[in-house]
C-alpha cells in the first residue's frame, strides 16, 4: 500500500494543495508553524477517527476560507487503485465531517480501515502514561484497527449504545426494555473489541520478544481491563451475560455520575520495559520514546505479515529526546522496513543519513519545495494488481 496523491483544499494553512510523495520516506522539513504536521494530521485523517490531534471538524477550515475543508488520497494497493476523501459535506453543516471511498459514502468505517491504514508518533504521546488513559486507548485502538478493520465498527457501534444509554439515565427515563436493548448491545460490542485487542497484544508481544525492534528496547504490552481478565478464563458469551447484568446493576451509580463506569471505554493500555520490568509511566521521556518506537516498528512488520501491507508511518519529530545512537537506528530500521513512511523535523542536516532513501520538501507559505540534497530514489514500483 502506497500514498501516491494527496490533495487537500481549504485545509488548516494550506488553501490547495497536490503533492505526490516520490520516495518510501518523505520528510518534511521546516520551522514552527510552517504546515509540516498539518500535512501528517492530513493524511491520518484518510484513517478512522480523528486524526493525530484528535481535532474536531470544525477546527480543520483553513482562516479565511470558506469554512469548509477537504483531504483526498490515493493509494496503490495489490487490488488496484483506491480513493479515499474526507471533509466536511458540500451541503449541509460546517461541523459534521463526511468519509468518501471510491467516490461513494461507505456503509461503516471498516471499510475504511479495510484498505488503508496508519499509524503516528507525535510529540504529545510524550505524555501518553502521564495523562488520563483516554489518549492511551486511542493509540491502542489504532494498532487494532490496522491488523482488525471491523475493530472500528465495533467500537463506533458500542460507543453509540453507550452515549445512547447514558442520555436515558441522565433524564430520568427508566424504560428497563429499552435500556436493556442499549446494554445488550453494548455488552456484545464490548467483548468483539476487548478479544480484537488482546488478539493484537498477543501477536504484537510475539513480534516484540523476536527483536525486530532492534536497537530499541523490547517492549511488553499488556491490557488492564476487567473484560479482558474475564476472556481468559471464560467463554465470550458467559462475558457478554456478565457485562449486561453488571451494567444492569450499575444504572443508579451511572445515572448519578453522568457517565458508564463499565465497558470497552475504559480499557487502559500497560507498557514496559521486557528486560527490566520497568513501567512507562515510570521511565524517562526518552525511553518512553524509544518504548513507543520499538512498539510502532514491530506493529508495522505485523501489520506487513499479517495483512499484506504495512501501515502508513507518520512521525512527527521523531528524533527529539534520541540519543546519537538510536536515531542512528531508527534511521537505519526506516530504511528496512516495508512501509511508507512521513517524518517531520526543523532540520533537514539531522536526517542526511536517510540520502539515497528519502525525499525532503521544504514546508511554508502552503506550498511544498524539494530541498536539493535529497534527490529522490528511483520510485518504488506500485503493487501489482492482480490478473483476472
Amino acid at each position: 500500500m502506497r500514498l501516491v496523491r494527496l490533495s487537500l483544499s481549504d485545509f488548516r494553512n494550506y488553501a490547495a494543495l497536490t503533492w505526490r510523495p516520490a520516495a518510501p520516506i518523505s520528510l518534511l522539513v521546516g520551522p514552527n508553524g510552517s504546515g509540516k504536521t498539518n500535512l501528517l494530521e492530513a493524511v491520518s485523517l484518510l484513517v478512522p477517527g480523528r486524526g493525530l490531534r484528535g481535532a474536531r471538524s470544525a477546527d480543520l477550515p483553513r482562516r479565511g476560507g470558506a469554512g469548509r475543508w477537504a483531504v483526498a488520497g490515493r493509494f496503490a494497493t495489490a487490488e488496484g487503485e483506491t480513493d479515499i476523501g474526507t471533509g466536511t459535506p458540500q451541503e449541509g453543516p460546517t461541523d459534521r465531517r463526511v468519509f468518501r471511498l471510491d467516490g461513494a459514502a461507505p456503509r461503516n468505517q471498516g471499510e475504511i480501515a479495510a484498505r488503508a491504514a496508519a499509524i503516528w508518533l507525535t510529540p504529545q504521546m510524550d505524555r501518553l502514561f502521564q495523562e488520563g488513559l483516554a489518549g492511551r486507548r486511542r493509540f491502542l485502538d489504532r494498532l487494532v484497527w490496522a491488523l482488525e478493520p471491523n475493530h472500528a465498527r465495533e467500537m463506533a457501534a458500542h460507543d453509540a449504545a453507550m452515549s445512547s444509554r447514558n442520555r436515558l439515565l441522565a433524564e430520568g427515563r427508566q424504560d428497563r426494555s429499552w435500556l436493556a436493548g442499549l446494554e445488550d448491545s453494548m455488552a456484545r460490542h464490548a467483548v468483539a473489541a476487548t478479544a480484537a485487542r488482546i488478539g493484537l497484544v498477543t501477536r504484537l508481544n510475539g513480534v516484540l520478544a523476536a527483536g525486530i525492534a532492534g536497537a530499541f528496547p523490547a517492549a511488553q504490552v499488556g491490557l488492564l481491563c476487567p473484560i479482558a481478565h474475564r476472556l481468559a478464563d471464560h467463554p465470550a458469551l458467559a462475558v457478554e451475560d456478565w457485562l449486561r447484568a453488571g451494567l444492569e446493576a450499575n444504572r443508579a451509580r451511572d445515572a448519578a455520575a453522568g457517565t458508564t463506569a463499565l465497558g470497552a471505554h475504559r480499557t487502559d493500555l500497560l507498557l514496559s520495559d521486557a528486560a527490566t520490568g520497568t513501567g512507562a509511566a515510570l521511565a524517562s521521556t526518552g525511553e518512553q520514546r524509544a518504548l513507543l518506537i520499538g512498539v510502532i516498528l514491530a506493529h508495522a512488520s505485523l501489520i506487513a505479515e499479517a495483512r499484506g501491507f504495512a501501515p502508513l508511518l507518520l512521525l512527527d519529530e521523531p528524533v527529539v529526546h534520541l540519543d546519537p545512537g538510536r536515531r542512528a537506528a531508527l534511521f537505519e530500521a526506516l530504511t528496512r522496513l516495508p512501509a511508507q513512511v512521513m517524518i517531520t523535523g526543523t532540520d533537514a542536516e539531522t536526517f542526511l543519513p536517510l540520502v539515497g532513501h528519502a525525499e525532503a520538501l521544504r514546508t511554508g507559505d502552503g506550498a511544498l519545495v524539494p530541498d536539493p540534497r535529497f534527490p529522490p530514489p528511483e520510485p518504488a514500483a506500485a503493487p501489482v494488481a492482480p490478473t483476472l
